[in-house]
């Protein structure tokens, strides 16, 4: 049985990542783990750290608002997902992380926001830091965004070194799981990469992709991730998978990578799948 896992801190974000995961669980006959991952809040005191809760006291509270949330669910839902809930402290990372080893999940579903710096600090970093270093799929839900039926995925690719980062057998699974079409796209302004070396790579990706019939599609856009969005945003697409390869997240959690503007500015669920 798919799992999706589904981090909350119970802000607005997190609870419509929430009600997209519960959606999606329900149309591909997948069950829910909502998890609450938090840290003892401290004060400062000069040099001495302070608790201002006890660790038990926390866990007891925290244990409450996960389960509310569950029998929410539970109450609304179709009946036919089964959901489990955990609150647990520690760094959310390491908890993730313990978590997909276990029980290896079909995805992770986090809810982002970031118009300004603050909420990109505050709000987008968790997000962000699971994306950089969790292997799992990570579908970063926007604002507001509600789950609908998938038709249309978007596959953003830089069509560089395609058979070495591809992520071909999950590209397949997702396309077949929703019955959708696969829509591949390339950002390249001016023709920067020569049409032989294009040419190439989309031979060797569409090799790869058999059975997916993707379609090709070539953006002149001097920004990568604006010409991404705009294409997005144009042509209905309903998930965006990115292949976020290391080279530019390991670069520094909040410098412009184009998987965290995307992650930041899209207005379309995004799916993130390592190479």
């Amino acid at each position: 049985m798919k799992i999706l896992v589904v981090p909350t801190d119970f802000s607005p974000v997190s609870i419509n990542a929430m009600n997209y995961a519960v959606n999606m669980a329900d149309a591909i006959g997948a069950n829910i783990m909502l998890v609450h991952i938090f840290q003892i809040p401290v004060s400062f005191n000069t040099d001495i750290y302070i608790p201002t809760i006890s660790p038990d006291e926390l866990q007891k509270i925290n244990d409450e608002r996960i389960q509310e949330l569950k029998q929410k669910i539970e109450q609304t839902g179709s009946g036919k997902i089964k959901v489990y809930a955990e609150a647990k402290m520690g760094e959310i990372v390491d908890e993730l992380n313990a978590i997909c080893k276990s029980i290896n999940p079909f995805a992770i579903v986090m809810g982002t926001k970031g118009q300004s710096a603050v909420e990109r600090l505050f709000l987008g970093s968790a997000t962000l830091s699971a994306i950089r270093h969790l292997h799992a799929p990570i579908i970063v839900v926007p604002p507001g965004a509600e789950f609908k039926q998938i038709k249309k995925i978007g596959l953003a690719c830089d069509f560089k070194q395609v058979v070495d980062t591809t992520p071909v057998s999950e590209i397949k699974e997702l396309v077949q799981l929703f019955n959708a079409e696969l829509e591949v796209l390339n950002v390249d302004y001016k023709k920067k990469n020569s049409d032989s070396e294009k040419s190439e790579q989309s031979l060797l990706l569409d090799t790869l992709l058999e059975g997916t019939n993707p379609k090709y599609y070539f953006i002149n856009n001097a920004v990568v991730e604006d010409g991404i969005n705009e294409f997005a945003e144009s042509n209905a697409i309903d998930l965006l998978m990115v292949i976020p390869k290391k080279h530019r997240l390991l670069d520094g959690l909040f410098q412009k990578s184009h998987t965290s503007q995307l992650a930041f500015h899209s207005h379309i669920p995004i799916i993130s799948i390592h190479e």
